[in-house]
């Protein structure tokens, strides 16, 4: 899973995804301060089945456990600052529509406080609603261009032409076939004209490109107002409030031993001796942590994971009987997989020899035995049981 972090320039967009991954990247206050994409790992966030299961521990390895917290690694992208017309090239524009090709959901960083224009210049009285269907409207346009340039292959295709042209931007034939329907296109023949492009474009945005919002530095005056007004004019998005900028601070901290914090919590505990400076900040963290249940960074990658793309966390085991592997380590890995995924899927993420020899599975939890189709549900501890 690729989650790309993106926005207009100077939102703080690059302090939320150091802030998610601890990876050093150039932060200042004007716009385009990112060129190149940053690649770094995050992690979502779930509860432990040791700790359900009444076991003293687990021995995580292709993830973390904190406490009892899981801490599964996903991918973050963080892109160049988008400005309006971004689709016909201006700033930065193709290459941050490039850039996103490979992202399977998108958290749009907005600056909430309405003191960045969309174009990243400070300013005061900005309305930040305006970008969200902003970004929406550029992919969707930015969609659009791919298909009519590639219009000799697409007209009079099917939706197996239409998914080609779309291939490189990770849409597959399922989710032309869903933007078709939801827009009540016929994939057969094709002849649509320049609004049925648009339209099923716009489609294909939501359906593959799947935007959840981050309304950042909460903190600062007039950003209260501002959320609430966004959230009233948007009901149907997702738009969390929160300060990358807290996070960060909350998560070097952490690593400099000053406080017990792990990502996600509504608060966190002074282990140090933090200086009268730090102090100082730490109690205005503390303020904002209260206020809106912690910072706000963790929820994003959760809802981003967990219902943008509504994947489900399972672990493969090798004795169903102890919840181990063949070195009797305790639930050692834990999958980020696709709502409704089968065993056989499953078998096919841990290796493809074990899906090929695939006979049954076992379910730890509930003892029992299943199926190749049988659909995993989120928490499940499985066993693959293969001819080899």
């Amino acid at each position: 899973m690729l989650i790309g972090v993106v926005g207009t320039p100077n939102t703080g967009k690059s302090t939320f995804f150091a802030a998610s991954t601890l990876v050093d990247v150039a932060i200042a206050p004007y716009p385009f301060t990112t060129i190149e994409p940053n690649k770094g790992v995050t992690y979502v966030r779930t509860k432990c089945p040791h700790v359900e299961l009444g076991l003293p521990k687990c021995d995580p390895n292709n993830s973390k456990c904190d406490g009892g917290t899981r801490l599964i690694p996903t991918n973050l992208l963080d892109v160049a600052g988008l400005v309006p017309d971004a689709h016909l090239g201006k700033g930065l524009g193709n290459q941050f529509l490039g850039d996103l090709a490979a992202a399977d959901c998108l958290i749009q960083v907005i600056d909430c406080s309405g003191k960045t224009d969309a174009e990243g210049r400070p300013t005061d009285g900005y309305y930040p609603g305006d970008e969200i269907k902003f970004l929406e409207d550029e992919i969707a346009w930015w969609l659009e261009g791919i298909i009519k340039r590639s219009w000799a292959t697409v007209k009079g295709g099917n939706a197996e032409s239409l998914a080609g042209v779309l291939s490189g931007l990770k849409v597959t034939k399922a989710e032309v076939e869903k933007a078709a329907g939801n827009t009540y296109l016929p994939l057969e023949g094709i002849r649509w004209n320049d609004g049925d492009i648009l339209n099923f474009a716009k489609q294909v945005q939501k359906i593959s490109k799947p935007i959840i919002f981050a309304a950042n530095k909460i903190d600062v005056p007039g950003a209260a107002a501002n959320l609430e007004k966004m959230q009233a004019e948007f009901p149907d998005r997702i738009i969390i409030p929160c300060s990358a900028e807290a996070e960060l601070t909350l998560r070097r901290a952490a690593e400099k031993g000053l406080i017990k914090y792990t990502p996600g919590d509504a608060d966190f505990q002074v282990t140090g001796a933090p200086n009268d400076k730090q102090k100082a900040a730490l109690d205005f963290i503390r303020g904002i942590m209260q206020k809106y249940g912690g910072t706000g960074v963790q929820r994003l990658i959760n809802e981003a994971a967990f219902h943008l793309l509504d994947l489900i966390v399972v672990y493969p085991v090798e004795d169903e009987h102890k919840y181990a592997n063949h070195f009797g380590k305790v639930l050692p890995d834990a999958f980020l997989l696709p709502r409704g995924s089968t065993a056989l899927q499953m078998a096919e993420k841990i290796h493809t020899d074990l899906a090929k020899h695939f006979v049954h599975a076992m379910d730890a939890k509930k003892r029992m035995r299943i199926g190749k189709d049988h659909p995993l549900q989120d928490g499940d501890i499985i066993r693959i049981v293969s001819a080899r």
